[in-house]
């Protein structure tokens, strides 16, 4: 639903002023969190989230080169030209419609979807929701360049990977994802080790091979779904992702949840994009899944909690996640309450009782 208190374009003006990550490569959570909150009926919650968040942030760094159709390719990665990237957005979208703009930068940045820990997607993805369900305001267009930018200063593909055999399922996928050897590390460290992933979706009859493809495509390749089916897939994975957390958040309660994020950021986007656009993203949105549960699953899952059987109400759910304050609490829950059913938001729970409350 459209914020009609002003507070969201109000809460985006005061983060602008801030640039995409702190301490180094943290990420600025804000624009995201915010997004949920407004969106779940928590809107008076948001300036009060702000002034505790905010002093973490950091000024926009200043400028340097401009980045222009032309060089566009030497800047992409740079995390040191994330205010040039971010101007350059800013002028793309004054100048064209944002989805014209989003529609050309995708296809480019979905290979890097796994860059600043799956981050600067997962920011796209709360704006573009903002803009397909509300007033296309000066603040929520910016807010899509800031995403953008972050995302293209960011951008890292993953490594060559292996397939390891087809998976039934998403849930089934995830199960089969071997975890890297050494889980002590950094996220960046982490991914240095990933070697392959196992093959979903597998192919259906609505799938039809594209010219001069193998019968067994590598990862990043393969037949094209129909755009309904790689919908339908991507929501799957979501909630697979989603569920699982539930039973496997005590491995790293924090990062664990963008194994669900980082794809719903993908199927939130999908309705503003071609529908060549979506089995690309389906394939991606799998790879930074995939990569997350790689990093930081435990071997061992742990028993569903009792807690499932009883959930709260989705309203209830979403209350307590604000009263909690963390942010990564916050947006996995925005996503259990996609999802919807009792697992979804007992895993929700459990993000609530895992990550340390800010309130």
């Amino acid at each position: 639903m459209d914020d009609t208190t002003g507070t969201l374009d109000e809460a985006l003006e005061r983060i602008h002023v801030s640039g995409p990550e702190r301490d180094g490569w943290l990420s600025n959570h804000a624009p995201m969190a915010v997004e949920a909150l407004v969106r779940h009926g928590q809107a008076s919650a948001v300036h009060r989230w702000l002034d505790r968040y905010g002093p973490k942030l950091e000024e926009m760094p200043v400028t340097g080169a401009p980045v222009t159709a032309l060089n566009w390719h030497e800047a992409l990665g740079d995390p040191r030209r994330v205010a040039d990237w971010t101007a350059y957005f800013e002028r793309e979208t004054a100048q064209a419609p944002w989805r014209d703009v989003l529609a050309v930068w995708w296809p480019r940045l979905l290979p890097g979807i796994a860059a600043g820990a799956t981050h600067p997607v997962i920011r796209v993805g709360h704006s573009v929701r903002t803009l397909l369900t509300g007033e296309e305001t000066a603040p929520r267009v910016r807010e899509l360049a800031h995403a953008l930018g972050y995302w293209a200063a960011r951008h890292q593909p993953l490594p060559a990977l292996t397939p390891l055999g087809p998976a039934p399922s998403a849930a089934a996928a995830l199960d089969r994802v071997p975890p890297v050897p050494d889980q002590s590390g950094g996220i960046r460290d982490r991914f240095a080790q990933l070697t392959g992933f196992p093959e979903w979706p597998a192919p259906a009859q609505d799938m039809v091979p594209r010219p001069g493809e193998e019968s067994a495509p590598g990862p990043g390749q393969g037949p094209t779904a129909s755009p309904e089916a790689a919908r339908s897939a991507l929501r799957e994975l979501v909630r697979a992702s989603t569920h699982r957390y539930a039973t496997h958040a005590h491995g790293e309660p924090i990062m664990l949840v963008h194994a669900a994020t980082a794809p719903n950021a993908v199927l939130r986007t999908l309705p503003a994009l071609p529908g060549d656009l979506w089995t690309p993203s389906l394939r991606a949105a799998w790879a930074a899944s995939a990569a997350v549960t790689a990093a930081y699953a435990p071997r061992e899952a742990a028993p569903v909690p009792a807690s499932a059987a009883g959930a709260p109400d989705a309203g209830e759910l979403f209350a307590r996640a604000a009263a909690h304050g963390d942010d990564h609490t916050i947006k996995f829950t925005d996503t259990a309450l996609d999802v919807g059913d009792a697992l979804a938001f007992s895993a929700a729970g459990r993000a609530i009782e895992l990550n340390p409350p800010v309130f």
